[in-house]
């Protein structure tokens, strides 16, 4: 539980790295927190790029190189995710239907699984955040995070740029 004498609290300006830093380790305590809960529910090999790249593939399934252009990595890079997550089972190769020459990458129940447990855990941590820090206070967060946030920020190669 958080200290609300420290929440409360007036501080004095911080250096700038700072900031970066403190939001960094928000998101990274939401993620650890929501891979914990899928590792329990069946998903002990999910990785948070993982997320990114199932996303790619989307509902209705991509080739290698659309998923690569929804990424912004290289058809390879592509590639290789695709195996990592057939492997584990998130997604299959079929025949694209409108083009018997393609192939695509479609998600299996199980990689359906994963994204809807996703979209529920991160649900639960907002609700957790929400009860530490109270509604208006987290609201208000999200509404300044926005607000600074370039237009276009919810980009599927985020784990792409990590590592770029």
């Amino acid at each position: 539980m958080v200290d609300e004498k420290k929440v409360n609290q007036v501080v004095e300006p911080r250096n700038g790295f700072e900031l970066p830093l403190l939001l960094f380790a928000g998101f990274r305590s939401i993620i650890d927190a929501l891979h914990r809960e899928l590792a329990e529910h069946g998903h002990p090999g999910a990785r948070p790029a993982y997320g990114f790249a199932l996303q790619a593939v989307g509902r209705d399934g991509a080739a290698i190189g659309e998923i690569g252009r929804r990424l912004g990595v290289s058809k390879q890079a592509a590639g290789k995710t695709v195996e990592k997550l057939e492997a584990l089972g998130y997604v299959e190769r079929a025949p694209d239907p409108a083009d018997g020459r393609r192939t695509l990458i479609r998600l299996t129940p199980h990689g359906g699984d994963l994204l809807t447990r996703s979209a529920e855990g991160f649900d639960r941590l907002r609700a957790e955040w929400a009860r530490t820090l109270g509604e208006e206070r987290l609201a208000a967060l999200e509404r300044d995070l926005r607000a600074m946030a370039p237009a276009g920020a919810f980009r599927l190669d985020a784990a792409g740029w990590f590592t770029g």
